[in-house]
């Protein structure tokens, strides 16, 4: 392993010299990647540094143990001998996990839509209820929320509900929310208190940035229409919503949530930008689920992957058999340790995978 590490650190150290090259700051596309892949190798050049440190210190207890006379020194260099290769195994292991190429995606901001599906009213209900338990979620990561596009129910909740989550490594978390997510409760349009189920699902997004999709203005048609919904005297009355169609795919983006045209335009335009590089990052999504048997973070956006029982007072996640009987704290917007035992369970797939072609 020291000998990868080693390589990887000359990668490192020529990926810093690069940066500052005059050819390469002028680049500001190639700049950006370069500084990405400086920042994503820092916490392995970090771990082998301690390794290197661990590893010497290794053999010092041995040459102690193989040479020294006094049997106390030779008894101490034994523990300590034991507590270093403990340190070394465990961080082997995290450095091996370090090692398997990351989802390029990961770092990125992300676009949310939440739609009401099967279950009429009270699964726009149920939408609404998700949007809550991410909005309060993203309060405790830190992150900014703005919303993009709204469709209200008509008893409450939304219809769809599109909103844009940016701050550190957001996409690298929420994508495990893409899905179907089940709810089972009795609705508050029931009268006769008949447990239903209802349903609504959930996309996550990378967002993509001007470096990744060269949009061509001439192939952009923009439609300006009155914003409905709450937004005091300006609904109805001023055309700031905005509407883009890429006419080479067909493919619409809107945005009403601004009284401002502008603010409105330049949100829509991130939508489209990121729905069109959706189409070549579902190809690599693609690719990797031909090479696994089950998909934790990237799988089909139609399978349901999570039920909400509230007369149990219980949530499973059916991807890895997960169930916590903490119901309302999860709604409430504790879902990380969810999040975790995901990122766990996609970390051991994809180190038995990286195993498996060497």
């Amino acid at each position: 392993m020291l000998d990868k590490l080693e390589a990887i650190k000359k990668r490192w150290k020529d990926i810093e010299r690069q940066m500052n090259e005059p050819s390469v700051m002028s680049d500001m596309k190639r700049f950006i990647q370069l500084n990405k892949d400086y920042k994503d190798l820092q916490p392995i050049i970090e771990g082998y540094e301690v390794l290197k440190n661990i590893t010497s210190n290794i053999e010092s207890a041995k040459d102690v143990i193989r040479n020294e006379k006094d049997e106390e020194f030779r008894t101490m260099a034994k523990e300590e001998l034991n507590m270093l290769n403990q340190q070394r195994d465990e961080l082997e292991e995290e450095i091996r996990l370090m090692l398997i190429p990351a989802d390029p995606q990961d770092s990125k901001n992300a676009i949310v839509e939440i739609r009401a599906g099967t279950g009429g009213d009270e699964a726009s209900i149920f939408a609404g209820d998700l949007y809550r338990m991410y909005v309060k979620f993203c309060e405790t990561k830190g992150w900014k929320l703005e919303g993009v596009d709204v469709t209200e129910g008509t008893v409450g909740g939304f219809k769809e509900i599109i909103f844009n989550v940016s701050g550190d490594n957001v996409y690298g978390q929420l994508k495990y929310e893409s899905g179907v997510h089940r709810v089972q409760r009795v609705p508050q349009t029931e009268t006769q208190g008949r447990v239903h189920t209802s349903a609504a699902s959930v996309v996550v997004l990378p967002e993509a940035d001007e470096f990744d999709i060269d949009l061509q203005q001439s192939d952009i048609r923009k439609d300006l229409y009155c914003s409905s919904g709450p937004g005091g005297q300006s609904v109805n009355t001023t055309y700031s919503a905005v509407r883009l169609t890429h006419i080479p795919t067909g493919i619409v983006a809107t945005c009403q949530d601004q009284k401002s045209q502008i603010k409105n335009y330049q949100k829509a335009l991130s939508v489209l930008r990121t729905r069109i590089y959706e189409m070549e990052y579902k190809k690599f999504l693609d690719e990797i689920a031909s090479k696994r048997k089950t998909m934790v973070s990237t799988g089909d956006r139609s399978a349901k992957i999570r039920t909400y029982n509230y007369p149990q007072g219980r949530m499973t996640d059916h991807r890895i058999g997960l169930t916590m009987y903490n119901l309302q704290t999860i709604v409430d917007g504790d879902i990380q340790e969810i999040i975790d035992q995901l990122q766990l369970a996609e970390n051991a797939e994809r180190l038995k995978a990286e195993v498996g072609t060497t």
